[in-house]
């Protein structure tokens, strides 16, 4: 039998992904309970206690994350364009809130981002989310792959994970002056240090996309090989903002009861769709963990 707590939060869970799917659609109070199954007269009430967040602030926050997104990686959103599909009226409207929000001005946060502020702002919105979306994996989420190597371009970033973003919007710089760009071109992720215990200062992750070029002297990134041979493969569908969950459950769960052994190749990651191309919970990844 479910567990009707579990019932319950699934009720809620459709409503945050109503939300995802649809980011510039008006506040619908009778369409958000109903999809519930919950009163209208309650409805913000029970939401805002199991969420931990206002129906209105989540729903905000929701559409500020998609905006950021937009401004910081894509080189030609235009702020009327982020406002539009946040669903504001008016570029002044959404800028007024922007600024509330994250300290910046949509035009300034797209020159120069403040990723620490807007990380410390977006956390209520990001454990609320964890509250709700995360589901729990089981062993037979895991399956066992024999991989073949791909040969890559990668940028390396060393640093505070939270500044991870500038990296990140060099590597998509370079990948659309090159024609490396998803889908033509895969996206991957090689975690060599866990942010729980790696001062910040020392962190490292790659940021790589597959591609048989030549890679200039003069270019941001260096050739990388994959290396092929036996991975176990997670797949988190969903909120993909934070991985820890799905490699602690690789490590801490799955490896002492597989009986298999690592393999000298950090964790890594597939990026198969991305939020906000596609809504947070659509979006995919594979975690790879190399074993012999």
């Amino acid at each position: 039998m479910t567990d009707p707590v579990e019932r319950y939060t699934a009720r809620l869970r459709r409503v945050l992904a109503h939300i995802d799917r649809h980011p510039d659609a008006p506040l619908d109070l009778d369409r958000l309970s109903a999809i519930a199954a919950f009163s209208p007269c309650h409805f913000h009430r029970q939401f805002g206690a199991t969420v931990g967040l206002s129906l209105h602030r989540y729903v905000q926050l929701s559409r500020m994350e998609r905006a950021a997104h937009a401004l910081a990686f894509r080189g030609d959103v235009r702020v009327t364009d982020a406002a539009i599909d946040a669903g504001y009226d008016s570029p002044d409207a959404f800028a007024r809130a922007f600024r509330r929000r994250f300290g910046q001005s949509p035009s300034g946060f797209r020159a120069a981002p403040d990723w620490r502020g807007w990380a410390a702002r977006l956390r209520p919105f990001h454990q609320a989310r964890s509250q709700i979306m995360t589901i729990a994996f089981t062993l037979d989420d895991v399956t066992i792959r024999t991989v073949d190597p791909v040969a890559v371009a990668m940028m390396r970033h060393i640093g505070d994970p939270a500044t991870i973003g500038d990296t990140i919007r060099r590597f998509i710089a370079w990948r659309q002056a090159t024609g490396t760009t998803p889908p033509a071109s895969a996206t991957y992720t090689v975690f060599h240090d866990d942010p729980q215990v790696t001062p910040p200062e020392a962190y490292r992750m790659d940021l790589c996309a597959a591609t048989g070029r030549a890679i200039g002297a003069d270019e941001p990134v260096v050739a990388g090989t994959i290396p092929g041979g036996r991975c176990a493969v997670l797949r988190v569908v969903g909120d993909t903002h934070d991985l820890e969950p799905a490699a602690r459950f690789l490590y801490g769960t799955w490896l002492p009861q597989s009986g298999e052994q690592l393999r000298d190749f950090p964790l890594y990651c597939q990026r198969v769709r991305f939020f906000p191309d596609v809504p947070a919970q659509e979006a995919i990844v594979d975690l790879f963990l190399p074993i012999i």
